[in-house]
């Protein structure tokens, strides 16, 4: 239980700082204060929910294709937020690229940094399951 916690928890400040380092850079991408917060869960539940299965599937491949799907999924995450909340606007195809990489590299790094402050645990996979 812990761990989903933690987890949840890095995946939310994540998205958040991904999202806010985002909208800072690209002029066609809006947050708003007011929404901030349900923009961000939105976006985190459905990045969960879209990455699970073809992570299972696509180890084996390598990086290169867990990269693809991640990206893509963070394409998906982005349209259904900014459909769904009045939190987040993107506007242009430019924007939608540079938004999707971005909150795409900022989660990322997250993963690979926040380790390293006493979440190893929490954060690595369950080898056994």
């Amino acid at each position: 239980m812990i761990r989903l916690l933690v987890r949840a928890g890095v995946a939310l400040a994540a998205n958040a700082v991904g999202l806010l380092v985002a909208a800072g850079i690209l002029d066609g991408m809006h947050l708003s204060a007011s929404g901030f917060v349900l923009a961000v869960v939105i976006f985190t539940v459905v990045v969960a929910l879209l990455l699970p299965l073809p992570r299972r599937r696509l180890r084996q491949r390598g990086a290169l294709a867990l990269g693809g799907v991640a990206l893509l999924a963070t394409l998906v995450s982005l349209i259904v937020t900014d459909v769904v909340s009045d939190g987040l606007d993107i506007e242009g195809v430019g924007t939608w690229i540079g938004a999707t990489v971005i909150v795409w590299i900022v989660a990322l790094v997250a993963e690979l940094i926040l380790p390293f402050f006493g979440l190893r645990k929490y954060l690595r996979e369950d080898r056994a399951a």
